[in-house]
């Protein structure tokens, strides 16, 4: 764990992270309890024991609570933003790190989405934006320092897609063998990062200083990742020992993100940047940086999350545009 002189003053303020219970959500949640934080998590009974862990290895003064928050329906994700803006008046940080990972196959599911990509980019896109008038609202507080994060992966790089101006583009799929499932997976991270980069600038047009980094946190030991290594039993396992590195190390690059006082010192650098272990600021892919695709991912998923949050008879987001 890095030194805690090396992050901002994390007392009183309320985070989010989504993925919470396993690998480096939980990781982060343990380095960024000082007041509340929010566990972002689907089944509450893996969350409980999650929260138990953490009470019983010493929350240094803070708390976590659980938020109901199922990244597999656009409407549900909305539900659990507009839970969270009923009980707290401010948030701090908020850390989009849940994610689906390879093998495939990835199916349509019922909403018409790419089940990676609803999971990937789609819920956790409407859950943000969902919660944006809470985020500016604690930015305009004297002192303030708001932050989104979404945790991409260096996986963005293998994908180089022509547009996302429809559901179609949004929901490609490259195929059901392994080296293909991670192409798909890598365009559902290439998404978390265009998300980033225009949400900064939908935020700076309105004058909301509120800092969006997107990042690679490492090649992780994680339960996920453990489950992919059942792929290759032999060969595998001695990469995955050898060549990932631990939870810590990605706990470490998201805090950086999330708290990092040399993100604080120098905002404007890190505005809509991407970072690589452990708070390099480096350029991702030609496609990540295309302000092009990055609008038209925005258009697509805004006219989609519209869609079905009316087919489930539900209010509509207030866009910051």
């Amino acid at each position: 764990m890095a030194p805690q002189d090396e992050h901002i003053n994390l007392n009183g303020k309320v985070a989010v992270v989504t993925g919470g219970n396993s690998g480096i959500g939980y990781t982060t949640i343990q380095m960024l309890c000082r007041k509340g934080v929010y566990m972002g998590a689907r089944d509450e009974g893996r969350a409980s024991a999650a929260i138990k862990k953490l009470e019983e290895e010493g929350l240094g003064g803070g708390s976590v609570h659980w938020l109901k928050l199922d990244l597999s329906s656009v409407s549900a994700a909305v539900a659990a933003a507009e839970e969270l803006l009923q009980k707290e008046t401010r948030l701090d940080i908020l850390v989009n790190n849940a994610a689906r990972q390879v093998p495939g196959p990835f199916e349509i599911d019922a909403q018409g989405l790419r089940d990676i990509m609803a999971v990937n980019h789609v819920a956790p896109f409407a859950f943000t934006e969902a919660l944006l008038p809470l985020l500016e609202r604690t930015a305009k507080e004297d002192g303030s320092d708001v932050r989104v994060v979404n945790v991409s992966s260096m996986g963005h790089t293998g994908v180089a897609p022509v547009t996302f101006a429809s559901i179609e583009a949004l929901n490609q799929d490259f195929g059901a063998s392994f080296m293909n499932s991670v192409k798909t997976y890598g365009l559902s991270k290439l998404a978390n990062i265009l998300h980033i980069k225009n949400l900064q600038q939908r935020l700076k047009q309105r004058g909301v200083q509120i800092t969006c980094i997107a990042l690679h946190p490492g090649v992780v030991r994680t339960p996920a990742t453990a489950g992919m290594m059942k792929l290759f039993p032999v060969l595998g396992w001695v990469a995955y020992r050898l060549a990932f590195s631990s939870a810590d190390v990605g706990g470490n690059s998201i805090l950086f993100a999330a708290a990092g006082k040399a993100v604080a010192e120098k905002r404007e650098l890190y505005e809509g940047g991407y970072l690589v272990p452990t708070g390099k600021l480096v350029k991702p892919s030609a496609s990540a940086q295309s302000t092009q695709l990055a609008t038209e991912l925005y258009v697509t998923s805004k006219k989609v999350v519209d869609e079905l949050l009316d087919s489930a008879g539900r209010p509509r987001i207030a866009w910051y545009e």
